[in-house]
């Protein structure tokens, strides 16, 4: 088995770590109410749950 011949310090280590970032996830615009949402996900609405542009679900809104 391989063994390091160094002990790689933690600036080292750290360094090569740099590139793994977090990217902003893509957002889509409904066709239909112009909300901004994740692309391919159903999201609500005033109670109703729209996906593709369409009504999927209407929630009855209690008072």
């Amino acid at each position: 088995m391989a063994h390091p011949k160094r002990k790689i310090s933690k600036t080292r280590r750290d360094k090569r770590r740099t590139h793994y970032k977090l990217e902003a996830p893509g957002m889509a615009k409904c066709p239909t109410t112009g909300e901004m949402h994740l692309p391919h996900r159903a999201f609500w609405l005033d109670g109703k749950l729209y996906y593709k542009g369409q009504v999927i679900i209407e929630k009855e809104i209690r008072a």
